[in-house]
């Protein structure tokens, strides 16, 4: 066999100057030997001796860097009818948040600094008044997701000692955590009291002894248990509670300030009615139905959210100067409520118009029809979105999807079509469903459209 030869690495180095300049000699010398040690490996398995010029060698080595330096986390069209997408980043911030983020991230700010004393400062300041005012509790504290917030209250109140819940109230959330796994990490007991699917007064009356803690309510915001079914309210646990000198804390999880009702949604649990009722903390998500960035928020009662800043595990779980300058820019938003649904994106989104869907099917349905004319049927269906990220599990919303059916049988040819769409330059997210790939217009915005439609001869079929 003839001995093959390829250019030299510093041949090579020699005529890429310009990648040099824009990724650096180090990772321009280790793709180009990449990519020389695959060409010499194909030339070995073929038999074409024909070595490639070095022009060739040298475009690959930049496809390659290209594609080395393209961000790992990347902007999607969330088209699956989910609109709060755990997997695709929950909320989507407003632009008062975004601008917020920009602001805080290229300077120096006075995160942990009171400007006015003159002195060190606590990060929570940025937003407890805000979160007091919006919920009508005595204090606030914020951590990094509401899983976070539930750990670092159970461990502060209740470590070594006994956290009464119902049965019916032990949900798992999102990423297989379960209540009582956190109560485990926590350092405290878990009482489960009465049934799946009934739990009374009495039942936490009769478990409670010297070893009790807490009562804790959970939302159980991601499913539903119909039928034969009792459970008891806030007000009725804080009855039993202040009997026994005992704290009631509630996890809303994805947690509402306001009543979506008012804004033709279905009801979720606010914030301000559980701590009128007599709870003395709250949990709940800053990134689901809030529609701020990935948090978690404990309200309630002075003394006890002073004993939870004082752990030191919240220093572990604390939230950095762009999360709280994104939450502080939300919490602003809702103080306006009656501009919610144009100035929060979550809610402007949940609220859509069918007038408004349509009009969207209408603008890309052509370009579709013309991307995959010979690939797929296209046409319009009414659908339904969900929230989601355990919000309203039962409810839905009506929407309009574009469904597109492979021409050819099997689903060898549906899953062409999904990755092709997936491989777009902003890839695009919807759902299969019997046989057709539906991409559910309720969040796709009309000022996206243009950018959806530019990409769609970049379909690869």
């Amino acid at each position: 066999m003839n001995q093959i030869r390829l250019p030299s690495i510093d041949t090579l180095l020699s005529a890429s100057e310009d990648l040099i300049e824009a990724h650096g000699r180090q990772q321009t010398t280790l793709v180009l030997r990449e990519v020389v040690a695959g060409a010499r490996e194909r030339l070995v398995r073929s038999e074409d001796q024909t070595p490639p010029e070095p022009t060739a060698l040298i475009e690959e080595a930049r496809a390659h860097l290209l594609s080395l330096s393209q961000p790992s986390i990347r902007a999607v069209f969330n088209l699956t009818g989910t609109v709060l997408h755990t997997n695709l980043g929950r909320a989507v911030l407003p632009r008062a948040a975004i601008d917020a983020v920009t602001e805080v991230a290229g300077s120096p700010v006075n995160l942990e600094y009171d400007i006015e004393k003159g002195q060190r400062g606590d990060r929570d300041d940025h937003v407890e008044q805000l979160l007091c005012e919006l919920t009508g509790a005595e204090s606030a504290t914020v951590v990094n997701n509401n899983a976070a917030a539930v750990l670092l209250l159970l461990n502060t109140l209740a470590m070594g000692k006994e956290v009464i819940v119902s049965r019916g109230e032990l949900v798992e959330i999102g990423g297989s955590f379960r209540i009582p796994e956190i109560m485990d990490r926590a350092g405290c007991r878990l009482c489960e009291v009465g049934a799946t699917n009934r739990t009374h007064v009495h039942d936490y009356e009769n478990a409670i002894g010297e070893a009790s803690a807490l009562l804790m309510k959970v939302h159980t915001s991601n499913y539903e248990i119909r039928g034969f079914t009792t459970s008891v309210s806030e007000s009725e646990l804080v009855n039993v509670a202040s009997r026994h000198n005992l704290p009631v804390a509630t996890d809303l999880g994805s947690g509402s300030l306001v009543d979506l009702a008012n804004f033709g949604l279905p009801s979720e649990p606010v914030v301000r009615k559980v701590i009128e009722s007599g709870a003395d903390l709250v949990t709940f998500s800053g990134d689901k139905l809030l529609g701020g960035p990935q948090s978690g928020i404990i309200v309630g009662r002075r003394e006890l959210i002073s004993r939870i800043k004082s752990n030191p595990l919240k220093r572990a779980l604390r939230v950095d100067k762009m999360i709280l300058a994104a939450l502080e820019a939300v919490l602003q938003l809702y103080r306006n409520p009656d501009k919610l649904t144009q100035t929060l994106p979550a809610l402007v989104t949940l609220t859509r118009s069918a007038e408004d869907i349509s009009a969207v099917a209408e603008k890309i349905l052509p370009s579709l029809k013309q991307a995959l004319a010979q690939s797929a049927c296209v046409q319009t269906k009414s659908c339904l979105s969900q929230i989601g990220s355990g919000a309203l599990p039962g409810d839905t919303l009506s929407s309009l999807a574009i469904v597109m059916t492979p021409k050819h049988e099997g689903h060898r040819y549906l899953d062409q079509l999904v990755k092709g769409f997936r491989a777009l330059p902003r890839p695009v997210i919807g759902r299969v469903n019997e046989g057709a790939l539906l991409l559910d217009l309720r969040t796709l915005s009309l000022s996206d459209t243009e950018t959806f439609i530019a990409q769609l001869d970049q379909l690869a079929l």
